[in-house]
């Protein structure tokens, strides 16, 4: 099966074995040319389900079997991302809203309340708050300017939307009782910052995108956010980093 999608201004085509990934990705359909081609092979989605095995098994958890046309989803996703570096293009692990034209990003491990963060910045400021993606944005990196791009892998919610925005500021949150917030040098949380991006296995890949988060870090104010997941810390969020200057 084979149809073509536009993500973050670039056309993909996806050779698939089954259609349920075709129906997922089909608010980006375009008839445009491709830029590049990925193809799922069985080989992929066996990749796919002994990663989702290697997580479980340093939770604790017990392997969890995923159906192929799950796995194919995943698959999809991860090798746009393996092509997306070579045009300055990172996949980063987070929470994406836009007010006013501009976009903030909520990146932390999982569970922490990234999504819940960003629920409460639209409930605080209702229609100007855009859902750009809940989950797994995509970063254009260049000199002194990142754009943020929806994908179709917006969360299990799906809530994200096809658009571009600049990115005013990134944060990393930290559960806490009292809410309070800094602007951090993201060189001494760089671990942490550093592991919400999609890396690519050949080490060439992974290079770029180190060098693709040093000037992302160099272009973007960054903040750690210590919050509780009430109303109170969306607003202190929104209004610091608001109104930060870059």
């Amino acid at each position: 099966m084979r149809a073509r999608y536009k993500i973050a201004e670039k056309v993909i085509e996806v050779c698939s074995l089954y259609p349920l990934v075709q129906e997922y990705c089909a608010e980006y359909r375009t008839e445009e040319d491709a830029d590049f081609t990925v193809t799922v092979t069985p080989e992929e989605l066996a990749y796919e389900q002994r990663i989702a095995d290697r997580e479980q098994e340093l939770e604790g958890l017990e392997p969890m079997r995923f159906q192929p046309e799950e796995l194919e989803i995943t698959a999809v996703c991860r090798l746009i991302c393996e092509k997306m570096v070579d045009f300055d293009t990172i996949l980063y692990h987070s929470s994406a809203v836009a007010v006013d034209g501009e976009a903030y990003l909520f990146t932390a491990i999982s569970g922490t309340g990234k999504s819940t963060h960003a629920r409460l910045w639209r409930e605080l400021l209702g229609e100007k708050a855009v859902m750009v993606n809940d989950d797994k944005p995509m970063l254009r990196v260049r000199e002194g300017e990142v754009t943020v791009f929806g994908t179709p892998w917006n969360g299990k919610h799906r809530l994200g939307c096809d658009i571009a925005v600049p990115l005013r500021g990134l944060c990393l949150l930290e559960r806490s009782e009292t809410n309070h917030i800094e602007r951090i040098r993201p060189m001494a949380f760089y671990p942490r910052l550093m592991q919400q991006a999609y890396r690519p296995v050949n080490p060439a890949g992974t290079a770029r995108v180190l060098t693709l988060l040093d000037t992302l870090f160099a272009a973007v104010p960054v903040y750690r956010l210590g919050c509780n997941m009430e109303l109170d810390a969306a607003k202190l969020s929104y209004e610091t980093m608001k109104g930060a200057q870059t």
